[in-house]
């Protein structure tokens, strides 16, 4: 431990405020980045920053500096997590609330209804990794990993997400979780078999000519509602869901039936570009006498020059990605 630091944490210890914050404020984003990949929600990832920071505010008389403050606030966070994922009351299902639209019969309910996105803004800094990561730093943020996470149980999680993901040592996670280095190895093995790690994609690079060009392609076939431009870009195998609604579809047949009836009638959509878990996201606004209507938040899984994944969110999502709730005509 520095002097420099050692100084901030007596200071904080004797309650300045402004000490505690300089000595945690370096860790916030990739804390809250853990307990998104933990909760799959952004709203109780932002409650439970909010507790490990009190909590590490309230002990920090308790820290001995023997393992580093970040690894210290990264068991308050952890814990906090574990906790809350146990706890009863996640959010429920949403029964379908888009007027004027009768959906198609699903492929299948999904389970994780309360996953909300994650504005890239708030990712840059905060992907940190060890080196005994496993996972690139894109595919541990995307939508399909996370949900993958939620299924599996919390200890697991927390277990997968500080060795795979983060790259902490065995031992450093056993310290964090108040077991030994040969349970987390254990639960990591149960981890890694339980994961339904989401198919391989080889997604173009952010930014690249190759992802605008694909992007270009399906604001310009969405907003003139041409169903069969947007189904060309979709693979075989694409994926659509709408938290916190549960109906899921799979496959291209699927996915034309449910956008036939989206893009039904006279129904007219303007896209908003944006970025979500490393992806392309779009704000959606449905054209109205009086303008146009924020509708919710797409984000867009790609595969090579092809979408293989759809995720629709609700517009209270908007304000999170610093998009208005409508637009004037």
């Amino acid at each position: 431990m520095t002097t420099e630091a050692a100084d901030l944490i007596a200071r904080a210890r004797a309650g300045d405020g402004d000490a505690f914050r300089t000595l945690t404020e370096p860790h916030h984003r990739e804390l809250r980045v853990h307990c998104y990949r933990m909760l799959g929600s952004f709203q109780d990832a932002e409650d439970v920053l909010q507790e490990t920071l009190l909590a590490a505010w309230q002990g920090l008389a308790g820290f001995e500096g023997r393992s580093g403050l970040r690894t210290w606030l990264y068991r308050i966070a952890t814990n906090r997590c574990i906790n809350a994922r146990r706890a009863a009351g996640r959010r429920p299902p949403l029964q379908w609330n888009i007027p004027g639209v009768q959906p198609p019969e699903p492929t299948r309910l999904g389970e994780v209804v309360w996953l909300e996105p994650i504005p890239d803004a708030l990712l840059d800094g905060a992907l940190e990794q060890g080196p005994e990561a496993r996972y690139e730093r894109t595919e541990a943020i995307s939508l399909a990993f996370v949900t993958a996470l939620q299924v599996l149980p919390p200890r697991q999680v927390a277990v997968l997400i500080l060795r795979d993901v983060l790259g902490f040592h065995a031992a450093e996670v056993a310290e964090m979780m108040d077991t030994t280095a040969e349970s987390v190895t254990s639960a990591l093995k149960r981890a890694r078999a339980g994961l339904q790690k989401p198919a391989g994609r080889t997604p173009p690079s952010a930014g690249s000519p190759a992802e605008e060009a694909l992007v270009s392609r399906f604001v310009s076939a969405y907003e003139a509602a041409d169903l069969d431009a947007l189904i060309a870009l979709l693979t075989d195998d694409v994926f659509i869901s709408m938290p916190p609604m549960p109906l899921e579809y799979v496959g291209r047949q699927a996915a034309a039936r449910f956008c036939a009836e989206i893009l039904a009638s006279d129904r007219r959509f303007h896209l908003v570009p944006t970025r979500a878990n490393g992806q392309p996201a779009f704000g959606t606004y449905l054209r109205t006498p009086t303008g146009w209507h924020g509708t919710g938040l797409f984000v867009i899984e790609l595969d090579g020059d092809r979408i293989s994944a759809m995720t629709r969110f609700e517009s209270t999502v908007l304000p999170w990605f610093g998009l208005p709730r409508s637009l004037p005509d």
